[in-house]
């Protein structure tokens, strides 16, 4: 029994220490937790294992500790992939990993010492087991006695996180009321992580949230700066005050009758999400809504796309959109749980993903009435999707026509070439010609030239570019991530070149955003890149979102913004009808507060930056706010999490907007 325990705790520590942004926390008060979940999961398997004689007590043994030992390695190699832990969900979906077969060779072999090492207690189990187990069938006595040790010590871990603080991102809200993969593993340990999850994907559980809510769509006002309106006396109270009439304003909302929502619903849940949306504050038409109506669109979701990216000598054409357009100068790109595909779901849905699935793959069933293929559908436009990769890799070829795109990728009628990473290049010279000349049309890209891994061996694309940063003064690996944005760049000035001799550049808008941080890249490298030592807690994923079309104004936007933004932002400067009240995004040209939320629930207003896992606030002037606000704000975080998991699994637009 004490073999099998301290294995458990061996592999836990060694993932711990082979993650280095974990190393300081191997001996925190999670390691007490993780260590009472491994010994009760030990005195469970003895239990069972003792009832049979040698050989199988054997078999059982070393099956138990290989098991564990893949998991822990997979998990390691995923980790180092992907910058968070694979849940039940994405495992189901093990086989579309084949796609990136070759990285998992070459992550597998920078980590084959750890994951070596991972493998030392199975494999001294097969070799010394027969000499140490007994032939003998233990008294079932003994095997009682280690089941009620099992409930016994499952029962102590419980109130070791009952007794500590239910504060956010605390081991009781993680075990409980939320889910955050890494900060689960570092707090309850992999195991009862993986259990968790498992747990909550055969029950369909969904975040916890305490109702009536304190933030529900108002506006935070300390009670000392509240003021008393007073009439002044100036002495001319009797003499006639000509007063202007107040414009009525108009609003982003739809015409949607809560009330009688709220009357006719025997769901709790969803009475609470009418209630909720009710009272949510709309945004306010403003001077920039339908500044590009009637214009066409095109969008993309840019694989790995970072500002470090763009210059004027080798990304000319996204260094021109980028300082042309409207300028995003802290604009933020989150990562998520499901890496390219939840950074496209935030991006094209103004939702938050769901933790533990593919949440695209589960909008598909769904009405998606504000993503933008759909809001195109409506008006007559051509709407078209392409992606240069297996089509349906993530089960894009389930969501993207659920968005109202024909969509096209590798394998479903998109002729390119099938090397990884595929060409940007090819795929517009492919797929232009198909809408070009059909206007009014709206076309999306997901991207796939700036994909890792950043190497001049296996990344094609930094391969065909490699002459053009030859002469950097950079890392192979910089160098090769900087070839492979060049593929973008000289795909973006093809289909400018193109839409141009078409006739139809100057009614055009682009939107290009990132899905996620190019987290394929050593930290040292991202600091090269960028000339400084980046925070890796914010700082990290700080991106560049670029809103142009030819001949624009140049506007400076310096507030908070993140791709949760981009849907009601690009929908009120395109004057489309839609419900800003049902969006978790704002539109940043509106007078609503700017509010960047992250995957651990750390938040960026305009009053500075708050991490939820170390409970500190950076005050932009030095001032810290009180608590009743940062409350306020976690609130109002948490709202946003729970509304977008009920709004996915109650397939909520569909019960209030009429299609």
């Amino acid at each position: 029994m004490s073999y099998i325990f301290l294995s458990l705790l061996f592999m836990e520590l060694i993932l711990r220490v082979a993650i280095e942004e974990h190393v300081i926390h191997v001996f925190s008060r999670g390691a007490l937790v993780f260590s009472l979940f491994s010994l009760s999961i030990s005195f469970l398997f003895v239990a069972i294992s003792n009832l049979f004689k040698k050989k199988v007590k054997l078999l059982l043994g070393s099956l138990f500790l290989l098991f564990f030992g893949i998991i822990y390695a997979s998990q390691l190699v995923y980790h180092d992939v992907f910058r968070t832990f694979y849940s039940f969900y994405s495992a189901a979906n093990v086989g579309q990993a084949l796609g990136f077969f070759d990285t998992i060779l070459n992550t597998i072999g920078s980590n084959i010492v750890w994951i070596l090492i991972l493998f030392i207690p199975p494999l001294l189990f097969v070799v010394f087991g027969k000499k140490v187990l007994s032939n003998k069938r233990i008294p079932i006595v003994y095997s009682v006695a280690f089941a009620i040790s099992f409930i016994f010590v499952h029962l102590l871990g419980l109130f070791v996180i009952t007794y500590e603080d239910e504060k956010q991102n605390s081991a009781y809200d993680l075990y409980y009321n939320s889910s955050s993969p890494v900060l689960s593993v570092e707090k309850l340990g992999l195991l009862t992580t993986m259990r968790l999850d498992l747990q909550r994907q055969l029950t369909n559980w969904s975040p916890v949230i305490e109702p009536p809510s304190i933030a529900v769509g108002n506006t935070y006002v300390p009670s000392e700066e509240v003021e008393e309106d007073v009439e002044v006396d100036d002495g001319n109270n009797n003499e006639s005050k000509e007063t202007e009439p107040e414009i009525e304003p108009e609003y982003n909302v739809l015409d949607i009758d809560f009330d009688a929502l709220i009357e006719n619903t025997e769901d709790e849940t969803l009475r609470m999400m009418h209630q909720y949306f009710k009272n949510v504050k709309p945004t306010e038409k403003n001077e920039y809504t339908g500044k590009f109506k009637g214009y066409n669109l095109i969008m993309l979701t840019a694989e790995g796309f970072a500002p470090y990216a763009v210059s004027e000598e080798l990304t000319p054409t996204l260094y021109k959109m980028s300082n042309q357009g409207y300028q995003f100068t802290d604009f933020y790109v989150p990562l998520w749980g499901v890496s390219t595909s939840d950074g496209e779901y935030v991006a094209l849905t103004s939702l938050i993903p769901k933790k533990g699935v593919w949440s695209f793959s589960e909008s598909s069933k769904n009405h998606l009435p504000f993503v933008m293929g759909n809001q195109f559908k409506r008006l007559d436009y051509k709407t078209v999707a392409y992606h240069n990769h297996t089509f349906n890799y993530y089960d894009r070829d389930l969501s993207h026509p659920n968005m109202g795109y024909e969509y096209k990728g590798i394998g479903n009628g998109l002729d390119v070439k099938k090397i990884w990473p595929g060409s940007d290049l090819e795929m517009m010279e492919e797929t232009v010609d198909e809408y070009v000349n059909d206007a009014p049309f709206h076309a999306y890209y997901m991207t796939m030239s700036g994909h890792l891994e950043y190497n001049f061996g296996g990344n094609n694309m930094a391969l065909k570019n490699k002459s053009k940063v030859d002469h950097l003064d950079y890392s192979s690996q910089a160098k090769a991530y900087v070839a492979t944005q060049i593929e973008l760049d000289r795909a973006l000035e093809y289909l400018i070149n193109q839409l141009e001799e078409a006739g139809v550049m100057d009614n055009t808008l682009f939107v290009l955003s990132a899905d996620h941080y190019p987290y394929g890249l050593e930290y040292e490298t991202i600091d090269e890149l960028t000339g400084k030592s980046v925070d890796r807690n914010f700082g990290i994923y700080k991106s560049d979102l670029i809103i142009y079309a030819k001949g624009m104004e140049e506007v400076v936007i310096d507030e908070p913004v993140s791709s949760l933004d981009i849907i009601p932002t690009v929908s009120n400067l395109l004057g489309l009808e839609y419900d800003s009240r049902l969006l978790m995004g704002r539109d940043v040209f509106s007078n609503k507060e700017p509010l960047v939320l992250f995957e651990d629930k750390s938040f960026i207003t305009v009053k500075g930056k708050y991490n939820a896992t170390t409970g500190e606030f950076m005050s932009n002037s030095g001032e810290n706010p009180d608590q009743a606000y940062i409350d306020f704000i976690s609130a109002k975080v948490n709202e946003k999490y729970y509304y977008s998991t009920q709004i996915l699994d109650k397939n909520y637009y569909d019960i209030v907007i009429n299609q």
